[in-house]
């Protein structure tokens, strides 16, 4: 079976010549909690405040949740596993998630820094907010980003943490078989729902060896 990354040690590779650009391509797991919180928080007071009923509010908040495993897929799939053929395509697709399967296990590049997904958040929530107006949008949008955080520090524990809840592990083995068996499956990391409607579950009847 052919290797598929370069060390599975907690180590990685120099991204930037510049100090100033190297230092913001990594980020402690837990800058995303400090950032994102807030935003959860303060879009669940606007629906409070909004004084929207309690299970249109939890329909919207789950729908929120849904909709970011659907987003977590695709850009995983099609656009972190595109594979260009340019030099320059390919130093970019390296620095958003190549690096990450050379390096698995690299503590410091398993979220998203926030020069990326802060971007990423606001575009989001301007593409939400035309379509559901600024009222159902809240909770919505509150949902989306908690499923955003629910993946960031769950990717994380994945690759670091010793798991033993039985539907953590499940999770865990099947994002390590993305990593150490076939990057060409396996593109969900919250969920597997996707993975399962879309044909791109593992053969869980080969026992593969996978890394942990």
């Amino acid at each position: 079976m052919a290797k598929n990354f370069v060390s599975d040690k907690d180590e990685s590779v120099r991204l930037f010549k510049s100090g100033f650009m190297e230092f913001f391509s990594k980020v402690h797991f837990s800058v995303p909690l400090f950032i994102y919180l807030p935003v959860i928080g303060y879009n669940l007071y606007l629906t409070y405040g909004y004084s929207i009923n309690v299970l249109p509010a939890l329909g919207l908040f789950v729908g929120g949740i849904v909709f970011w495993t659907i987003t977590e897929y695709t850009l995983h799939r099609f656009v972190f596993h595109y594979h260009p053929t340019s030099e320059f395509g390919k130093k970019i697709h390296f620095m958003m998630h190549g690096v990450h399967h050379d390096y698995p296990n690299d503590s410091l590049r398993l979220v998203l820094p926030p020069s990326v997904s802060i971007p990423l958040a606001v575009l989001f929530y301007f593409l939400f907010k035309p379509v559901l107006g600024g009222i159902l949008n809240a909770p919505f949008y509150a949902g989306f980003v908690a499923g955003y955080l629910y993946y960031d520090i769950g990717h994380y524990a994945m690759h670091h943490f010793k798991i033993n809840n039985k539907f953590w592990s499940a999770l865990k083995d099947h994002h390590m078989r993305h990593h150490y068996v076939d990057p060409d499956k396996g593109f969900g990391v919250s969920s597997t729902i996707w993975d399962q409607v879309l044909g791109t579950m593992f053969n869980t009847a080969k026992k593969e060896k996978v890394s942990s």
